[in-house]
This record gives C-alpha cells, sequence and structure tokens, in this order.
C-alpha cells in the first residue's frame, strides 16, 4: 500500500489530491487546492505555497509524491511564475524528504482518459470514475488526482 500526493503545481492556485494505491485498487483520501493572492508580492505568494504544502504533507504523511513536469507557455513571464510556483512546492516536498516522479501532462491525460489530448472536463470525470465518490475541490485538484492515478498506474 502506497499513499501518492499529487501535485499540479501554479501560482494562483496549486492544486493537490492524496490517493491511497494498493495493487491495482485506488481510494481517494483528500483533495484541495492552495491559492495565492495575485496583490501580494512574489515571496509571500512562494511562501503561502509552501506553508500550505508543508501541511498537507504532514496531515496525510504521503510515501511520494507526483508532479506535472512544466511546460512552456507562449508567455514567458507565466512559463517563469509556473517555474517558481513549481519550485516551491518541489522544494517543500524535497524539505519533507519525499520522492517526487514528473509526469508530462500528455502521458497523466493518456493515462486517465486514454487520450493525450483529453479536455479538462474528461479528466474531472475519470477522475470521479477511478475514485467513486470523490467531491473535487476544483479543476485544478481534480488535475492533481489524475497526476497521482497516473504514478499509481506507472508506478506499478
Amino acid at each position: 500500500m502506497t499513499i501518492i500526493l499529487g501535485l499540479d503545481p501554479s501560482l494562483s492556485c496549486t492544486g493537490w489530491g492524496v490517493i491511497r494505491s494498493d495493487g491495482s485498487r485506488l481510494t481517494h483520501i483528500a483533495n484541495g487546492q492552495i491559492a495565492t493572492r495575485s496583490d501580494e508580492p512574489m515571496p509571500m505568494r512562494l511562501a503561502a505555497l509552501q506553508t500550505g504544502l508543508r501541511e498537507v504533507i504532514r496531515t496525510h504523511r504521503p510515501d511520494r509524491a507526483a508532479a506535472e513536469e512544466v511546460f512552456v507557455n507562449k508567455n514567458p513571464q507565466s512559463t517563469l511564475k509556473l517555474a517558481q510556483a513549481r519550485g516551491a512546492v518541489l522544494a517543500t516536498c524535497g524539505m519533507a524528504s519525499l520522492e517526487v516522479r514528473e509526469h508530462a501532462a500528455r502521458a497523466v491525460k493518456k493515462a486517465v482518459v486514454g487520450s493525450g489530448g483529453a479536455e479538462k472536463s474528461q479528466i474531472q470525470a475519470m477522475v470521479k470514475v477511478f475514485l467513486p465518490g470523490v467531491t473535487l475541490a476544483g479543476a485544478d485538484a481534480a488535475d492533481a488526482l489524475a497526476v497521482a492515478i497516473a504514478d499509481a498506474h506507472t508506478g506499478r
């Protein structure tokens, strides 16, 4: 049995989801989103991400984490902000001595929906199929759960 923390890093709202993987059986434990305020300076926003994620890790004690790999936006500023948020998230996992497995967004979609070009609505629907009865905290939390599910499937 393995507890997996899935992460969908973003500066504005980082999604997280915790599942239990026991062979081919997956069980939802928790999910949520860590939002930051756009009117705050960057150091405060990154600190908020770290504080929120530290609490998730402390509460749920995952065995490992899984995160989406960074993708390049057309806007370099957006890419830089995503990279900074992702760095804060990965550093928090590192401080907790968590192994972090990285997955490309297309690979996550393929593992969960069966198509690398799946829409967000399809991902959310399939997350509910894999984790019956789950109440999603939002789209970013659903994406994080999808990362955890993909990691469970590839981690066997």
